[in-house]
């Protein structure tokens, strides 16, 4: 009777060892059984910042964050006063050089030609007298009846007068012909000197209402109402969604299966696994930085990785950037 519960002993744990290595072998099967392997990239698209020449504080805004927007909208005001007053003073200057620019064209005034030429005839009337007046001393001193030294004195009076009715008709000359030609020239430049000075300050102006330059989502809004934005200063970004694509990081021994041009079929969790097709148009090496494992511990290399970008071969709906694309090797 021992002897049989021995033996019935000896079966039951004989069964249990191979029961058990049984179970190992089949655990060791399903840890050995290479899985599938998973490539996973992030759906990105293009961005553009939007930021303005005019410093100043933000007055309002028309948009809001998650906002869709089309090109020509207007998404900001920006109000600065230094701005505004500088406009002002250009507008003032260059009113002073248009006013200095007809004076100079149109010449003197009338009055003044007037005030020249009668300056000028009353010179004539002196130089007529003072002639007719040397005529006389003249003749009476070839007679001999006065000295030279009288004669000598009418002569330089009658000199005198010939230069005086010069000068005033010269006075006249100018007052009828105007400015001269460099002068007209100077006054010319003026005008458009000031005029690119207002020119300048409305382009600067004109940045006081910022457009989209694109269709595209409000995704970020930086600055509040009322805070100070310098030049240049990011004031909102806006994503262009009809231009997106999908990035991968790949390890260089996969990158046989990822050639330019190629068509690749991905999914996307979270659009409920739907499926899509990428086509790549972009490989390039990511840098000694990006090495995902060393090999050379084994005798064979650095896998070094490469950034793979591909853009759908149709459009995706609901595709947002930032989502997981998935590739099953």
């Amino acid at each position: 009777m021992d002897n049989s519960n021995k033996e019935k002993g000896l079966t039951i744990g004989l069964v249990a060892i191979i029961l058990v290595i049984v179970l190992l072998a089949l655990i060791g099967f399903f840890l050995l059984d290479p899985k599938t392997e998973i490539v996973q990239g992030q759906a990105e698209a293009t961005q553009i910042r939007i930021s303005g020449k005019l410093p100043g504080r933000i007055a309002e805004y028309w948009v809001e964050e998650g906002q869709r927007v089309h090109r020509g909208d207007t998404l900001v005001r920006i109000s600065s006063p230094d701005a505004e007053a500088k406009l002002l003073q250009a507008s003032a200057m260059e009113s002073v050089y248009k006013a200095t620019n007809e004076k100079v064209d149109n010449g003197a005034r009338k009055e003044v030609i007037q005030s020249a030429y009668d300056m000028w005839q009353k010179a004539l009337a002196g130089l007529e007298i003072a002639k007719k007046s040397f005529d006389r001393m003249n003749a009476l001193y070839e007679k001999g009846v006065i000295s030279a030294q009288k004669r000598d004195e009418v002569e330089a009076q009658y000199k005198a007068m010939v230069a005086t009715e010069s000068a005033a008709r010269a006075q006249y000359d100018l007052a009828v012909s105007g400015a001269q030609s460099e002068d007209k020239k100077a006054a010319a430049a003026m005008v458009l000197a000031a005029q690119g000075g207002v020119n300048q300050v409305k382009s600067v102006l004109a940045d006081s209402y910022l457009t989209a330059p694109v269709d595209g989502e409000v995704s970020e809004i930086f600055p509040n109402v009322s805070e100070l934005v310098g030049t240049g200063a990011p004031i909102m970004n806006v994503l262009q969604l009809d231009d997106m694509w999908v990035t991968f990081n790949v390890r260089e021994e996969l990158l046989k299966d990822f050639t330019m041009g190629k068509e690749i079929n991905v999914v996307i969790p979270a659009l409920g696994n739907e499926k899509a097709v990428l086509k790549i148009y972009f490989i390039k090496d990511m840098g000694s930085y990006a090495v995902w494992r060393a090999t050379k511990a084994t005798g064979s290399y650095d896998a070094r990785t490469f950034q793979i970008k591909a853009r759908p071969t149709s459009p995706i709906k609901d595709l947002r950037p930032g989502m997981s694309v998935l590739i099953q090797k």
